[in-house]
């Protein structure tokens, strides 16, 4: 049964749902959820160009200077930016004691794939050029930004790179062609992400290119030789099968992976953690890990 902080955010985000209509309505909403969001007073927030690519350090008291996470926020590679996750990785910085990268990489439909996975490649090796070793480099992001994370690491890959010591997706869009069952099973569950919504957004970052693309949909990449990855997602997602399918391909590749299904949660609900204390307890167990 939904506590009532769960209801309560329920009710707000039906009334205003986030991803609906035009591309116009649809990021000045998210970066209206984002301006809502309080950021906490005590974290630093400092802006860096990362490779070239816009960016911005959270830095808790007493973050750490040998270790860093590298965080490319959601938002169907077409909304969101550095404003609307700030807060969020703020929260991960006072958590894990780590600076936090929040990366603004370039937004569909005018930069289309693969400009997101570029932009999120350049700022891991910025990362790297500051000093900080690939051991002590997390990969972090939510949505697509879950999606772009496993991206980036195979990218990274295939390119020889360094691999960072490991990767967060939360509420991943691993599978642009949106082929899960909980598409439809969850639709009605889920206030945030619609079939519809997927596949108005996919089109937009595909640009044409199939959407089994492995670099769009890494659901379908060749998974051997990445890090350890933590996958959080909700029950209530119509994106729930895009993170179990994942992690049992990449347990099949040999990844060690960490999957969490958090009963009746919603997509990215650690987004709400100052209303919903499962949300905290996610942030608290992506420091933990």
């Amino acid at each position: 049964m939904a506590s009532e902080q769960l209801k309560t955010v329920l009710k707000m985000l039906r009334a205003n749902p986030p991803i609906q209509g035009d591309l116009i309505s649809m990021r000045a909403g998210m970066e209206r959820g984002g301006e809502a969001t309080p950021l906490p007073k005590d974290v630093k927030f400092e802006a860096v160009s990362a490779g070239g690519v816009p960016g911005e350090l959270a830095i808790a008291p007493g973050a750490r200077d040998d270790r860093a996470i590298v965080y490319v926020h959601g938002g169907g590679y077409c909304l969101g930016s550095i404003a609307t996750h700030s807060a969020l990785c703020g929260r991960l910085s006072r958590l894990t004691g780590t600076r936090v990268l929040n990366v603004g990489y370039r937004l569909a439909p005018e930069h289309p794939h693969p400009a997101a996975v570029e932009d999120a490649v350049a700022a891991v090796r910025w990362i790297y050029a500051q000093g900080f070793a690939p051991s002590r480099v997390a990969l972090a992001g939510d949505s697509a930004g879950g999606g772009l994370t496993i991206a980036t690491l195979l990218a990274l890959r295939d390119a020889g790179d360094p691999l960072p010591a490991a990767g967060v997706c939360i509420s991943p869009w691993t599978d642009l062609s949106a082929s899960g069952e909980s598409v439809k099973t969850k639709a009605a569950l889920d206030p945030v992400v619609t079939e519809g919504s997927l596949r108005q957004l996919a089109a937009a970052y595909l640009g044409g290119k199939p959407a089994q693309t492995p670099l769009a949909s890494p659901l379908f990449a060749d998974l051997r030789g990445l890090p350890p990855l933590l996958v959080q997602v909700g029950s209530a997602e119509v994106l729930l099968d895009d993170a179990t399918r994942f992690a049992s391909r990449a347990r099949d590749a040999g990844v060690d992976v960490a999957l969490e299904v958090w009963e009746d949660m919603i997509h990215v609900w650690h987004a709400f953690a100052g209303l919903l204390p499962e949300g905290e307890r996610a942030c608290e167990r992506i420091a933990a890990g």
